[in-house]
């Protein structure tokens, strides 16, 4: 009898634990709808890493950003960021900038593009060619170099290029190694401005 009784109560304890958990509220975000019906959940940006900042001394693009040497932390304060580490010696970054320059050209107001030529610490090139890239590719965005070699292991670069997706509050959205199209630029940015409030 005590067995039936024991047995019973088990029982109903389950079927409460089952009701419950059915009717607990979700921790993080809402679910929402995509444009094809389907139901994705959003992660907060806070969960994602923060960028490690860094001292660019600019090659180019003093103008845009109105000082010569800036960290990064402050290009993210203003507005989404797009952090590309290239090199003047590295074929994949040759190709893919004149797609980064059109990119610029159409959405520089959204959002900051800066390139970061990282050659001199991983054997892709000095500084001289790094701008001779530059002139030869006819690029205007903001470009520069830093002093720091840690850059390479802070931002975890294990190829060419990398590039960066950056919210105004400095965490990271998306890491890309490697060429980049014009299709996956225009998607990436898409998701970048969405993730950042930006109209």
């Amino acid at each position: 009898m005590w067995a039936v009784v024991i047995v019973s109560a088990a029982a109903a304890i389950g079927i409460v634990g089952i009701l419950l958990a059915a009717n607990a509220p979700r921790s993080g975000r809402p679910p929402t709808a995509t444009s094809s019906g389907t139901v994705s959940t959003v992660s907060p940006t806070s969960a994602l890493p923060l960028a490690p900042d860094v001292l660019v001394t600019l090659y180019q693009g003093e103008k845009a950003l109105g000082t010569r040497q800036i960290a990064l932390s402050q290009l993210w304060e203003r507005k989404p960021v797009v952090l590309n580490f290239w090199a003047g010696l590295c074929p994949p970054c040759r190709v893919e900038m004149p797609d980064f320059q059109a990119l610029y050209d159409q959405n520089g107001s959204k959002f900051t593009l800066i390139g970061v030529d990282i050659g001199p610490f991983i054997g892709l090139g000095s500084h001289a060619d790094g701008k001779a890239l530059l002139r030869e590719l006819r690029i205007t965005f903001p470009a520069g170099t830093t002093a720091d070699a840690r850059t390479v292991r802070n931002y975890q670069i294990v190829g060419m290029p990398t590039t960066m997706f950056i919210t105004p509050q400095g965490r990271i959205l998306r890491k890309h190694t490697g060429l980049l199209t014009r299709g996956q630029m225009d998607a990436f940015l898409a998701e970048l401005l969405l993730a950042s409030g930006a109209p």
